[in-house]
């Protein structure tokens, strides 16, 4: 769950976690032991909204994290199926144009950074 957000009540907060993990809202308010009509309520609440936000934000980027933890295994197949004598000529083509995007996009990606860095340097904003 998301930090304790001191503005949100605790019913809040555990609606907040029903709906990371629940189907839908109904079985979020469920789940929390509120009534949907007050989830729904509470949806239009800006400061709800917000540790909503806020707590999606934080579940995504810890799935961003796991999912980049495999990368190296990713990398290791792709160049393995790439070099296996025995993977399909298709296979093979379609690897190869994977690993040429990804690594475009990986150049691409440092060089915006490069540019931001010389913006910041230039106005002195530092601030990262």
């Amino acid at each position: 769950m998301a930090a304790r957000n001191s503005s949100l009540e605790r019913k809040q907060e555990a609606v907040i976690a029903a709906l990371l993990t629940q189907r839908n809202m109904e079985e979020a308010a469920r789940t929390a032991g509120v009534a949907v009509r007050t989830l729904i309520r509470w949806m239009k609440i800006p400061e709800f909204q917000k540790a909503y936000r806020d707590a999606r934000r934080a579940a995504f980027q810890q799935s961003i994290a796991r999912l980049q933890q495999g990368t190296s295994a990713a990398a290791t197949t792709l160049i393995k199926l790439l070099l296996d004598q025995g993977t399909p000529a298709s296979v093979k083509a379609r690897v190869a144009d994977s690993i040429f995007n990804h690594a475009a996009k990986a150049i691409e990606i440092e060089d915006i950074e490069a540019r931001v860095s010389a913006l910041e340097a230039a106005t002195g904003d530092g601030r990262r």
